[in-house]
């Protein structure tokens, strides 16, 4: 089995360029670190540095070895926190997998009421835009939003819950010719400098995009970013519009506006999907309960989802 300590200082290696300058980050002998090295490859029966002038270059086989090793590292850096939890009497954890504007705006609310239901509850919270797969570990909780008019998405070992349903807006600067009207027809915007906040083309930023198809043209973007509160900063200066659902409109600046979109409207809808996990099944409940609470806290009234789960439907003007 290798040694994930040979693995570490692989990787700072790699990352330093040199081993003088791993060596020094790690606060080890170089000797050392070369002895380290030499008995990885050793053991992997692979040429892990080749001389590059005066200093030494990574191989092929060990980018991908390093590469592939840091979710293994996580892994074990993951194990080590319960270790050092079951130590001190922490022995629950809860994870959940979250689009930025949920984790921002609801799991404040549902982190409170987890450390009252069980004070001693760790929750880990990864964001699945930048962490499609789930993050470190299979998340207990897994919270994803879906066109209205999409087919159900369904998940093996999770079940489906429907949080709420909302219109994404439009934001403007004060001042645009567009602030006089109390709803903006989509095919307005056709010449519009747009901003994208969802240069991945996740699922709100593919909702939009057939929106704009819809009306019968391509957003002209001047700016794509991965993070909503950049584009808001940028729309407050000027530069263009966007397009954001509610939930992510906390925080806005002052010298911007939203308005309703028509023609088509262009609308989301928040799913939790729940694991079927009988040790942790407490504890889902508990959170299921706080995310429910704080999706109809929006004034969102519920009604029976016909795919399963409970649904809300967006209050006019949300």
């Amino acid at each position: 089995m290798l040694d994930p300590h040979r693995l570490i200082i692989l990787r700072a290696v790699i990352s330093a360029g040199s081993v003088h300058g791993a060596a020094a980050g790690l606060h080890l002998a170089p000797a050392t670190v070369s002895q380290h090295l030499r008995i990885l490859a050793r053991q992997t029966g692979l040429v892990l540095f080749e001389k590059s002038g005066r200093g030494i270059e990574a191989t092929p086989a060990a980018l991908h070895l390093a590469e592939e090793s840091g979710r293994t590292l996580a892994d074990l850096e993951r194990l080590e926190r319960t270790v050092a939890d079951l130590r001190v009497g922490r022995a629950e954890r809860i994870t959940f997998s979250c689009f930025a504007s949920v984790a921002q705006a609801w799991m404040p609310h549902v982190v409170g009421a987890l450390r009252i239901a069980s004070p001693r509850t760790v929750v880990e919270i990864s964001i699945n835009e930048l962490h499609p797969s789930g993050g470190r570990r299979q998340p207990d909780i897994e919270i994803r939003n879906e066109a209205l008019d999409a087919d159900p998405l369904i998940l093996d070992g999770y079940q489906r819950h429907v949080l709420t349903e909302e219109e994404l807006r439009l934001v403007l600067p004060l001042g645009h010719p567009l602030c006089s009207q109390e709803v903006v027809d989509m095919v307005q915007l056709r010449d519009e400098p747009w901003i994208d906040h969802d240069i991945n083309d996740g699922p709100t930023g593919r909702i939009i995009a057939r929106a704009c198809t819809t009306a019968g043209f391509t957003p002209r973007y001047v700016a794509r970013l991965d993070d909503h509160h950049a584009a808001l900063s940028l729309a407050a200066a000027g530069l263009g519009l966007t397009v954001l659902p509610p939930i992510a409109l906390t925080g806005m600046p002052d010298n911007l506006t939203v308005r309703p979109l028509a023609g088509p409207t262009v609308g989301r809808r928040i799913v939790a999907f729940a694991r079927t996990h009988p040790v942790r099944a407490r504890l889902i409940h508990d959170a299921l309960t706080a995310l429910r609470e704080i999706a109809s806290h929006t004034g969102t009234p519920h009604h029976p989802d016909p795919h399963g789960g409970t649904s809300t439907v967006a209050a006019p003007g949300r």
